[in-house]
């Protein structure tokens, strides 16, 4: 069997970082990715995709991402259930991201432009 899933996109917001009763640390946010075709009005549309990360990537991600930041992730796709508040049942489709990467360049250092 075989769960892969590579996107390329921006985050719509900066992450949310939150920890478990056990203290493991995730990392949520959504990344924005582009459609190839552009719609009737002549521009792109975009897929908005829920993303999570676990230890020590969700650590990194919480101290790097901010919205705009231009990333590939590279997981695999997690769906599952639960009950809201009054009863229904619910379901959840997402990334599980197990490698991330910057693709925006590093902003050059200003105190070494004297």
């Amino acid at each position: 069997m075989l769960n892969k899933v590579m996107l390329i996109g921006r985050l719509t917001k900066n992450p949310e970082v939150r920890y478990t009763p056990t203290e493991k640390v995730a990392c949520a946010f959504t990344l924005a990715v582009s459609k190839d075709y552009k719609n009737a009005d002549g521009t792109r549309d975009a897929d908005f995709i829920p993303v999570i990360t676990w230890g020590k990537t969700a650590e990194m991600c919480g101290n790097a991402l901010q919205k705009g930041t231009r990333i590939l992730v590279e997981g695999r796709i997690s769906v599952r259930n639960y009950d809201d508040n009054d009863g229904n049942r619910r379901w959840m489709t997402e990334v599980v991201a197990e490698n991330i990467r910057f693709l925006d360049p590093k902003p050059a250092d200003k105190s070494t432009d004297k």
